[in-house]
């Protein structure tokens, strides 16, 4: 009869074993919940500041600024470029401004090739794309489909960064850049 005993016990604990791996394993999909597939103009929590010029926000969705191109600081395989981590930080503070909750507004494009939503990012009134470039801490992108006037407001920002010689401007330029 122990020996029974032991047995049942074993298959016992087997099973709630198993039992216990599928709970876990359906507990941690739910928690890994996949980006959607279309934001509307609203306001967003932002999870994460990845970079300078792109966001993670709490419902797994990454936003890229639209029109802006900011140093990379955590591209694979990729150096830390001058000014990399201050654009980071810039976005982190305007971010935080509005207590990491920023409003979204959309153009032509609303994604790119990587799958990231294309936006317009707003802490109040003030847009952090705008803001970003002229601090001097993001270069204007106005190569791709957006807004006429958006692109005006943008090459002002930056005309006036290197007028200033701020951030990325500040730099005397390298004879291999030349």
């Amino acid at each position: 009869m122990p020996r029974f005993s032991l047995r049942r016990r074993k298959g016992t604990v087997v099973v709630l074993a198993i039992l216990l791996l599928v709970a876990y394993r359906v507990w941690q999909d739910r928690q890994e919940a996949p980006p959607p597939e279309a934001l509307t103009e609203e306001i967003y929590t932002v999870e994460r500041v990845v970079d300078g010029d792109t966001l993670l926000l709490e419902n797994r969705a990454r936003v890229r600024l639209m029109g802006v191109d900011a140093p990379e600081s955590v591209k694979p395989d990729h150096p830390v470029e001058p000014f990399g981590p201050e654009a980071s930080q810039f976005t982190r503070d305007f971010v935080a401004r509005g207590g990491n909750r920023v409003r979204l507004q959309f153009d032509k494009e609303r994604v790119d090739q990587y799958g990231r939503f294309l936006a317009y990012v707003f802490v109040g009134d003030a847009m952090l794309n705008e803001e970003l470039i002229r601090a001097g801490l993001a270069t204007a992108e106005t190569g791709y489909r957006f807004s006429p006037s958006v692109k005006t407001r943008f090459r002002r920002a930056e005309e006036e960064a290197k007028s200033a010689r701020r951030g990325i401007w500040s730099r005397e330029p390298s004879p291999a850049n030349l």
